[in-house]
């Protein structure tokens, strides 16, 4: 057996880095199974980041021995994917690859290594199991318990001002394991690693299970003080109590107040959630875990609507003579390939705009106290799709023809819904566009996407009956003053940190203009 063992070391492939700020994704699809033979480059796992489906490409070769995702999970950068018998890597620097805790030909000198080995194998297991949605849901188990919890104080300390315990690990294996002990097949899955051509490889130690929510009591307050803390909008279980046995005083929640503020004021304010009421006490319930796109869009949005102070300011655009030209130069943009579409005709104006108006092309820095302006025009398009709302990037939208920009936008748009968008096609936005006009609705407020500054919102244009002044282009010939106009509602929704009102309503007026004299934009670029 032990000669078995050394012929075919068992190979660990863990899951590789995947990109800048992602550290886990949703497994979609696992493409191979126990008995498989994987070659290096094979994709072996279809993986749902938080806005891309990935494949992932295995680094190792062999026979597939065990698999330890399933679709569902909930997988971590360094995390174990599969182990495969692999008979035909080279041990890495000409040394022997070591064998797997279960050797069972140890000689007595290696008595204490071979004790200690035997921990190894539980610990391993449990960290398989521990990215799964389905036993730890993202973002903790506050939400998915009954009864209430409290969270740990900032300090460190408990509500008497003694030092609180850690939980007990589960074995002593797993103590081990989080104390930087590698078992012996962590270190031959890092002894060689063959290169991918698709995903950077980087292998690591596998994460331990995460501890469970700690049962606590709920938070010793009295009626006045948990009212002003639903006044500020601050969690009573959050908030550190300096009294006798922790005792939460007003005090207490104006300073866990001026805490969150001045934390959003340089961007790391945590989210304040109230605990859920029990919702099964009045009907039947069914809970659902959020997908990636859909947890990262609540994140994003819930951060941006606590940090950025949002000002929205509407208009309408009369684009009758814009359609007509839409009309009729529809047929040569589907030629090359495209979709004149309002979409595509906004892309362009608003990257002339951004060259007019440059503030509307910055980030803030509150922690430097700087604006960036940027001297590229990339333009986030939303893309409506059955994973949630996914923006691509039509980039240097300045130096494209609207003809380029229809055929970009479609194909952007159709690799979103089909779940192929990587995640640099996702990057890199200076500003944002969404248009709900195929769907309907007059106005409404869209949410800046940070670090934007901006986001144009685009409803469904309609004939209204407009005052044209006689002797003005578009008046009629008869006397009567009011005309059928096609009018397309904007709303501009932006910072308001860098952004001041009057500005705002001169860029929202240049588009409108643009949109309503096309040649405006051929003559001022």
């Amino acid at each position: 057996m032990s000669s078995l063992v050394e012929c075919f070391p068992v190979a660990d492939f863990t899951l590789p880095e995947l990109g800048e700020n992602v550290t886990a994704g949703d497994v979609l699809r696992v493409l191979v199974k126990p008995g498989d033979t994987v070659a290096k480059d094979q994709t072996v796992l279809e993986l749902e980041t938080d806005k891309a489906t990935i494949e992932v490409p295995s680094s190792v070769a062999g026979r597939v021995s065990t698999v330890s995702v399933k679709p569902g999970d909930k997988v971590k950068v360094g995390q174990v994917v599969l182990s495969v018998e692999d008979g035909a890597r080279a041990p890495a620097n000409g040394d022997q690859a070591k064998a797997p805790a279960r050797q069972e030909d140890a000689p007595p000198e290696n008595a204490k290594q071979q004790d200690a080995q035997p921990a190894a194998a539980p610990a391993q297991m449990g960290a398989v199991g521990a990215g799964t949605a389905a036993k730890v849901p993202d973002g903790g188990l506050e939400q998915h318990v009954d009864g209430p919890k409290r969270a740990a104080a900032p300090t460190g300390k408990d509500k008497s001002g003694k030092k609180e315990k850690a939980d007990p690990p589960a074995s002593p294996e797993s103590a081990g394991q989080d104390a930087g002990v590698p078992t012996d097949r962590a270190r031959a899955s890092g002894a060689a690693s063959g290169g991918s051509n698709v995903v950077a490889i980087s292998r690591g130690a596998r994460p331990s299970a995460e501890p469970a929510a700690s049962e606590m009591p709920p938070a010793p307050a009295a009626p006045s003080v948990r009212r002003m803390a639903r006044e500020l909008g601050v969690g009573i279980d959050t908030v550190p109590g300096s009294g006798a046995d922790g005792r939460i005083s007003i005090d207490d929640v104006k300073a866990q107040a001026k805490r969150l503020v001045e934390g959003a004021a340089h961007g790391v304010g945590p989210a304040v959630s109230e605990p859920l009421p029990d919702f099964s006490r009045w009907g039947d319930i069914e809970r659902q875990p959020m997908r990636g796109p859909r947890r990262k869009t609540a994140e994003h949005l819930s951060f941006a609507w606590a940090t950025i102070p949002h000002v929205t300011q509407h208009d309408l655009a009369d684009v009758t003579a814009l359609e007509d030209l839409r009309k009729k130069y529809a047929k040569e943009v589907e030629a090359a390939g495209g979709n004149l579409t309002v979409t595509a005709i906004a892309v362009k104006v608003v990257a002339a705009a951004l060259k007019a108006f440059p503030q509307f092309n910055t980030s803030i820095d509150m922690a430097a106290r700087e604006i960036i302006y940027k001297k590229y025009v990339n333009i986030g398009v939303a893309v409506d799709t059955d994973r949630g709302l996914l923006v691509p990037v039509v980039r240097d939208a300045d130096t494209k023809n609207i003809i380029e920009i229809a055929v970009e936008i479609g194909e952007l748009s159709g690799k979103a819904r089909a779940g192929k968008l990587s995640l640099d096609e996702m990057q890199g936005g200076c500003f944002s566009i969404s248009n709900l006009g195929g769907i309907g609705g007059t106005f409404f407020t869209p949410i800046v996407n940070p670090p934007e500054v901006a986001i144009l919102g685009i409803s469904r244009a309609r004939m209204e009956p407009v005052y044209i002044k006689r002797g003005s282009a578009g008046a009629s010939t008869d006397e009567v003053p009011f005309v059928p106009r096609l009018m397309l509602p904007l709303s501009l929704s932006y910072d308001h940190r860098v952004v001041d009102g009057a500005d705002g309503i001169r860029f929202l007026r240049w588009i409108v203009e643009a949109l309503e004299q096309p040649f405006l934009l051929a003559l001022q670029g």
